[in-house]
């Protein structure tokens, strides 16, 4: 288990147009050869825009780009026509495939926060999709077939425990409050890179938690998906 702390993010985006970026992961002028990706994860990003700031439309391909809103409301339009608000609770997915154009903004009143994940897929090409689960359950995985991998979502009452997925590979990253993981315990913003983590519990701290947790085979899907 490796175990990466909040304050070691890199620090990004462009504080004076609103935009707040903390990189967990190797990305754009923040190269690091030994930090580029865990399985499938090649970005995990938590994005902060100020209300009426935003990113402007730009292009991706062959990524599978999952997104967690934790405050506020995120605004996304794209070059397939689609456009949506995505709201606390919500999973977007845009699978930008050969080629696609996106924006993200905070068109709302308030500070939006947002947890924005990018996952390598298994095949290129293809053409780009997208979709938006409402309020996803903590018992209802969501998964990603072209990148074999599923998404977790746990939230946690004040000493509950929760099981790691047995899978090659697990990704826990802590959107809010602390768990015990091991022998280690993590906070807001905290991540832990899991190999083999067969028989390992996080048991939330005095303030619970709220994780998001992927679960990556070492090829193909994972096997609770087979």
């Amino acid at each position: 288990m490796e175990v990466r702390r909040a304050d070691e993010r890199h620090r990004g985006g462009d504080p004076e147009a609103g935009i707040e970026s903390r990189h967990a992961f190797s990305f754009g002028p923040h190269y690091d050869p030994d930090n580029l990706r865990f399985g499938a994860l090649i970005a995990c990003n938590e994005e902060r825009l100020a209300p009426g700031a935003g990113f402007a439309e730009h292009p991706h391909s062959h990524t599978e780009i999952v997104t967690w809103v934790t405050e506020g409301e995120l605004t996304h339009r794209d070059s397939t026509g689609r456009a949506s608000v995505i709201r606390p609770g919500d999973v977007q997915h845009l699978s930008a495939a050969a080629g696609v154009r996106h924006s993200e903004r905070n068109e709302g009143a308030e500070p939006l926060a947002f947890v924005q994940m990018w996952l390598a897929p298994l095949e290129p090409g293809g053409d780009p999709s997208y979709e938006v689960v409402r309020g996803i359950a903590d018992a209802t995985p969501y998964a990603v077939p072209a990148v074999g991998a599923l998404l977790h979502v746990r939230r946690l009452t004040p000493s509950e425990r929760t099981a790691l997925p047995d899978a090659a590979r697990v990704y826990v990253h802590v959107v809010r409050g602390g768990v015990r993981l091991g022998e280690e315990t993590l906070g807001t913003g905290d991540s832990a890179r899991v190999t083999g983590p067969e028989g390992l519990d996080a048991v939330a701290t005095a303030t619970g938690a709220e994780l998001l947790l992927w679960e990556m085979a070492a090829r193909g899907v994972p096997r609770s998906h087979r």
